[in-house]
Formats: structure tokens, sequence, C-alpha cells
């Protein structure tokens, strides 16, 4: 972190976290902080899902919630962006305070509960950028008091569909009471049938559909992400995001906040995911897509994440400790690495690692 940023981040964190996020958000919108991105790298450009990727680090889900910012993001280094959670209306989400840093620990919890304006703000924005330049996902997700969840996730699908680089189905967040039962396997059947049937019903005749991928929890046994995987590979979900945050509290150094409710991310995460993400990669086999996210901080976790089977990877909470400037650094450091190892694509690693990471205790 250079001075800037570490004045930056002093200033931030004299904020309340949803605060702090809002200036970054207007921030960007502004056109700065001014960072100076990556250079492109033909050793990092990914292919995935019909894709093409200028390198396999993204900003997850979280952070643009409702699509302000996500080509501010692609101008920080990222190689796609992730907007959402969406939900079909607009929602405030839980009482705040919601979320908490848990500095120490370079983590953050949150019960943030899915607040976001609705689609009907997001889908105006995702029109706005219609043509540009850029991988841009949309996660969606459902509202708390839907009376049926199922039919938010399929309106989701029909109206991104053609405007997402891709979707991402988010069951997996521990914020809206009920949303992670759906992961069980008679409600993730109907879910993945339901939404697969939404995306085939608006995709014009002879187009490639938008990839679908499903978001899943670190808090999940091995029984559970075998009835996960079979529903995937059944269904033909084009691929799988490991993981969402966790409500676990082991490995954490400090004590403040640490009894607050809601899902745990940043560094304590990163060992568990990564565990998860390998048994993802065994169950779902070579050629599934996936996505690893939990405490990705460095190019180096970047790497394990990518050896323990992963296509691409995201961050956020990193972000908020490591300043701005964190995707740019890590995608030259990245090239970097490659270009020394003598690698073609990242791709010439992936799963070198995946035996010692799926043979880790849950």
């Amino acid at each position: 972190m250079n001075p800037l940023e570490w004045f930056g981040r002093q200033a931030l964190f004299a904020f309340d976290p949803e605060t702090a996020h809002g200036i970054s958000i207007a921030a960007l919108k502004s056109g700065l902080p001014v960072c100076g991105g990556a250079p492109s790298s033909e050793r990092l450009k990914t292919r995935l899902c019909g894709l093409e990727f200028p390198s396999p680090l993204g900003m997850a889900a979280g952070y643009d919630k409702n699509g302000e910012v996500p080509d501010a993001l692609l101008g920080l280094g990222f190689g796609f962006a992730e907007v959402g959670t969406v939900t079909p209306l607009s929602q405030p989400g839980n009482p705040k305070p919601r979320i908490f840093r848990l500095t120490g620990d370079e983590a953050v919890i949150n019960r943030l509960g899915f607040n976001n304006e609705g689609h009907d703000r997001c889908l105006l924005r995702m029109k706005a950028r219609a043509g540009r330049p850029g991988v841009v996902g949309v996660n969606i997700g459902a509202n708390k008091d839907s009376p049926d969840r199922f039919a938010d996730y399929e309106l989701g699908v029909k109206r991104f569909a053609s405007l997402a680089s891709y979707l991402t189905v988010n069951i997996s967040s521990p914020n809206t009471p009920g949303l992670r039962n759906m992961q069980a396997r008679e409600s993730l059947a109907e879910l993945l049938s339901r939404v697969i049937a939404a995306r085939a019903a608006v995709t014009p005749a002879g187009a490639k559909p938008v990839p679908v991928f499903l978001k899943i929890a670190p808090d999940l046994v091995e029984a559970e992400l075998a009835d996960i995987a079979a529903e995937v590979k059944e269904k033909a979900i084009d691929g799988v995001i490991v993981s969402n945050t966790t409500l676990s509290r082991a490995g954490l150094k400090g004590t403040a906040h640490a009894g607050e409710a809601g899902g745990l991310s940043g560094k304590p995460l990163f060992e568990r995911s990564t565990i998860v993400l390998a048994r993802m990669r065994k169950l779902l086999g070579p050629e599934m897509a996936i996505v690893g996210v939990g405490g990705v901080n460095s190019a180096e976790t970047v790497l394990e994440k990518v050896r323990a089977g992963a296509d691409l990877v995201q961050l956020y909470t990193g972000m908020i400790y490591a300043g701005p400037s964190l995707p740019g650094r890590i995608v030259k450091e990245l090239a970097r690495f490659a270009e020394n190892q003598g690698l073609a694509s990242l791709r010439d690693i992936r799963d070198t690692r995946l035996a010692h990471w799926a043979d880790q205790p849950l």
C-alpha cells in the first residue's frame, strides 16, 4: 500500500464501515481514485464458458450491489466485475449497524441482508453500458419477504440474461432467513430446473445462452457438497462460485465484534473456502468452471486458489484493507510469475495442489 492509499484508508476507517463503503462508491463514480490498472498479458487471458477474461482476477459481488461502477472497477485492473446481489424489489436490508471491521484479522462481518435498489434501477444501468467492453456478471437473489423465491430467481434470469456477461444464482448468503436451505438437494433441483427453463425462454433461437453460475456457502459438509455437485451436473449449470461468507469464527485472533451475527469474509476465510473449492473440483471434474473466492489478498493467494482448482478468482474484503491499487498490483505480479515460470497460461498450474487442499479436514 502506497502512502496515499495508507492515508486514504485511515480517513475511510474514521467512518463507520457502511458510510466508508458509500464514500468509496462515490469516489469511483467521480473518477477517483486514479490507479495504474494493469497491463494486458497474453499469459493471463482466460477463456471460460465462451467468455474472454483479460485476467482471472475479478471483483466479487457485494461491493457494487446496484451496478453503479462496474466499468470503474475494471479500470482498477480487475479482469471482470460482478454486480449485485440484486433482488426484484428494492429492500433496505437488515437494521444498522450491520457491517463490522475485524482489523487485526483483516476480516469483516456483515449482515446486510441483500440491501439493494431492485431490478429496475440496476437494469437501467446495465442497459446504459450495453455494448461497452468488459466482462460484467450480475448476481441475482430473492426478496426477504417474497411469496415465491424460485420465481424471484426466474425473473432475475429473464430480466438480465441479455445484458449480463454471466449470471450468478446466489442462495448462499447467511443474512436472508431460510435462503441457504435452497442448497438442499430437493430445493436446489427445483431452483436450477426453473432457472435453466427461464434462460431458455429468453434465449433467441441459435444464440448462445448466457452462462449461469451457482454461488455456494463454505459451511457445507461433504454429503451436501456431493448433492450440489450432482444437481449442478444434471442441470448443466455452467459453473460454481466457491464461496460466500462463513458463519464460522474459527481462527480469529481478535475478539472485538467476533460475536456479531452475520457472515465473515476476509483473510480467515481463505483456508476453509479453498478446501471446499478443491473438494468441489474433485466432485465436478476437470471441465466445470469454478470461481474461487474467500480470503484473497495477494498474488500468492490467487495462485493458491488456482492450484486448488479455480479457473477464476474473486476478491472484495482484501481491497478494504490493501487499497484500490490491489487488483492492479496482483495482476502485475501474476503476469510476472507466469513469465518467470514459462507458463503459457495460469491454467498450467491449475489442480497442482488439488489433492493437498481436498484432503484437509473441514
